[in-house]
């Protein structure tokens, strides 16, 4: 689990911070919440779907298949798709809840250095410019996480959210996997809706999520290709010969 640290002037002054590589802090990760400002980027190359947090819906990006596994992570930490979700982007910085409620931004402590790094602030006691160019970014998503929420609200207040029993086929000689706890729209009632609750959807953004996520369940099929990648990797890894003279040296 990630380990949040506030930032200050008074205690990081002169701190520094080592940047993110890759995505490996996410090789775990089986969903990414996703935003309506990216649908359009993310539908070519994700199956979006919703999942419950506590009396809410979330949207998501699917990454994995319930194995503790993110498949659209490389394991040289490279992503394997063209677009990397938002909520990731950030890394190794997030805006967090402070005891006021308020929203600060805070560093993964692991990526917390006392030299040898990026700074944090600058002489003035400013953000460094690319930390200020992240809270930019940051602040932007949170702002449009806040819409995509109404947006959810609506969709679920309209009852078209119904349980989604989605199945991956990984290889052709094993078993489908079954994801648990996936939701979708039911397309006949978004459908069967009134108009004025029709427009309404339309008006805040959520008609917009609603299409996105039944169109890319066609990419259900680059989960499978994905995870046909990894098992041929772990194949290759499993069957590598050693090499003799590196093992032991020319004599």
């Amino acid at each position: 689990m990630p380990n949040w640290t506030p930032l200050s002037p008074s205690q990081h002054a002169s701190k520094y911070y080592q940047s993110r590589k890759g995505y490996t802090f996410a090789s775990q990760q089986q969903v990414a919440p996703i935003l309506l400002a990216e649908l359009s980027k993310l539908i070519p190359h994700y199956t979006l779907a919703f999942i419950q947090q506590q009396d809410s819906f979330l949207p998501v990006a699917l990454t994995g298949l319930g194995g503790g596994q993110n498949l659209y992570l490389n394991p040289d930490g490279k992503w394997l798709a063209p677009y990397v979700p938002a909520a990731l982007r950030g890394y190794p910085f997030a805006l967090a809840d402070n005891k006021q409620g308020e929203k600060v931004l805070c560093i993964e402590q692991s990526h917390l250095l006392d030299d040898q790094g990026q700074p944090l602030f600058d002489a003035e006691g400013n953000l460094s410019q690319p930390v200020q160019d992240t809270l930019n970014f940051l602040n932007q998503c949170e702002k449009n996480r806040k819409v995509t929420q109404a947006a959810c609200q609506s969709l679920d207040q309209a009852g078209v959210i119904e349980k989604w029993d989605l199945q991956v086929k990984q290889s052709e000689d094993q078993d489908p996997v079954k994801l648990d706890g996936l939701y979708r729209i039911r397309e006949k009632a978004l459908n069967e809706l009134d108009k004025e609750t029709f427009g309404g959807l339309r008006q805040n953004g959520a008609l917009g999520l609603a299409y996105a996520q039944l169109f890319s369940m066609n990419q259900v099929s680059r989960l499978e290709e994905l995870a046909r990648y990894h098992a041929q990797l772990q194949k290759r890894q499993e069957n590598v010969v050693p090499d003799i003279e590196q093992l032991f040296g020319d004599d």
